[in-house]
């Protein structure tokens, strides 16, 4: 070889040395991030159900039990708590198969989304979307018994909301699309696991919604503090029924109130006008259920 070729062949090594490798994409370990879907895709993932981060100790604990979806991974807190809610989440994890990360207190409230976590989360797949129509032909041999919620925009009132319907045996709830909270990791933990039992559906708007589920002899019960019948006058609560709230703020808007086979409200007793709407929904589930 000749000493200019040498020299040549040397200056290509030290530049190879010197120019850095291609960028690597690094992401977190257990953080969610959308795949790229195309447009429509994306925009169809932000519009979606949502679930994918479950908190709360009772939450994620029913995450595991109910198994009706994939769970990637769960985080704990490392600070030596060793409570027996957290040692059955370990052992439904371990039973599932399912990897749990013991991380320090910075890094989970990094990846945490609610106030009060409880130092438990899980990253799963979403929740699954379910048909209206599907909803409005009951559950396991019985009739439809469901909620609708009108433009409920507060997590912490959806998520309440949930676990009140899911003691009382609602088989379904209805959430318009736009303008209206669907579930966020404030709403799983609120919850307290009532998202697996519950199946959602998302309506592109509650109007025409209501119309099909009258369409498909579903009864269709609105809640409005101005209505002149009460709760306890309500009919059709022994067959396939629909309950109906409204805004924190506007209750009912006009076209779903106008669109109700009846209007009902809870009497009251005391100086306030109204109820928050998660307590509402509560004595009105339960009222129908006392009736069936």
């Amino acid at each position: 070889m000749s000493p200019r070729r040498g020299r040549r062949g040397a200056g290509r090594a030290a530049r190879a040395r010197r120019t850095p490798p291609p960028p690597t994409r690094v992401t977190t370990p257990g953080r969610i991030r959308p795949e790229p879907t195309g447009r429509r895709g994306a925009a169809a993932s932000r519009r979606g159900l949502g679930g994918d981060q479950v908190e709360g100790r009772q939450a994620v604990r029913e995450l595991l039990i109910a198994g009706k979806r994939r769970v990637r991974e769960i985080w704990m807190v490392d600070d030596g708590d060793d409570a027996p809610v957290l040692r059955d989440i370990r052992e439904l994890a371990e039973d599932a198969r399912v990897p749990v990360r013991q991380v320090g207190r910075s890094r989970f409230a990094a990846q945490a989304r609610c106030e009060a976590p409880q130092g438990v989360l899980a990253l799963a797949a979403p929740l699954p979307e379910h048909d209206l129509d599907e909803l409005a032909a009951g559950r396991d041999g019985e009739p439809a018994f469901l909620v609708a919620l009108d433009r409920i925009t507060d997590p912490g009132n959806l998520g309440a909301i949930l676990r009140s319907a899911e003691c009382a045996g609602v088989t379904g709830a209805v959430l318009p699309r736009h303008r209206a909270v669907h579930v966020t990791p404030t709403v799983t933990k609120a919850a307290a696991g009532a998202v697996e039992h519950v199946p959602m559906a998302i309506v592109p708007g509650l109007p025409a919604a209501i119309l099909r589920l009258r369409d498909l002899g579903v009864h269709v019960v609105g809640l409005d503090a101005a209505a002149d019948r009460t709760l306890y006058d309500m009919t059709g609560a022994d067959g396939p029924i629909c309950l109906v709230l409204g805004s924190e703020d506007r209750g009912l808007s006009r076209l779903v109130r106008a669109r109700c086979d009846e209007v009902v409200a809870i009497p009251m007793r005391g100086v306030l006008g109204s109820l928050n709407v998660a307590a509402a929904a509560a004595l009105a589930c339960f009222e129908v259920a006392r009736r069936r």
